[in-house]
């Protein structure tokens, strides 16, 4: 069985940063309640959440909340209404440092630099959360991160974003049937 029960998409809420960079982790579940036709309900706390199941696996979608910064609030609260442990969550996040349209799955792991895996880590008390981290890199010189992330994606990219969301909502759905090993094999690569 499946060790991954909740999956939890980091970004901001809000139409004006739908479609910003940092929304990666929104946009990737957002994916995944279409495809396995879920549904947003109100949590009991600061999220959102969406009973799917993907392959004979019943699965919680998450969205929290509140903004980006303050993430865990919203991962804390669904742990307690779903009796969820840490190393039962995917967050899904954007990340600079790595190239537009790179996957990087790992089990456990520094927040890199990300405040919202930062609050999540915080608010869980461990390190031990496996995330699937999307390239939205790099970041350009002379361009502050905030500006960055909080910015949309280029003409360029937006046209190959869509790909980028289902190859990530794919090595999720392989994170939860086959197995975080299995999908960090096939997917820890940069999207041609």
């Amino acid at each position: 069985m499946s060790e991954i029960r909740a999956i939890l998409g980091l970004g901001n809420p809000g139409e004006e940063y739908a479609h910003t960079r940092h929304n990666v982790g929104y946009m990737v579940v957002d994916r995944l309640i279409e495809k396995f036709r879920g549904s947003w309900r109100p949590g009991r706390g600061e999220f959102y959440y969406a009973p799917i199941k993907i392959g004979g696996h019943d699965l919680i979608l998450l969205r929290a909340t509140t903004y980006m910064n303050i993430s865990g609030v919203g991962a804390r609260d669904a742990a307690a209404q779903f009796d969820l442990r840490p190393e039962e969550f995917l967050v899904i996040l954007d990340d600079f440092a790595i190239p537009f349209g790179t996957l990087r799955l790992r089990r456990s792991g520094s927040d890199g630099g990300h405040n919202g895996l930062a609050s999540v880590i915080f608010h869980l008390g461990t390190q031990k959360i496996p995330r699937l981290r999307v390239g939205i890199g790099p970041l350009p010189e002379g361009v502050s991160s905030v500006d960055f992330v909080l910015s949309d994606f280029s003409p360029e990219e937006q046209e190959k974003l869509p790909e980028i969301i289902s190859r990530a909502a794919e090595a999720t759905e392989v994170a939860v049937v086959r197995g975080i090993e299995r999908a960090m094999e096939l997917y820890n690569r940069k999207i041609e």
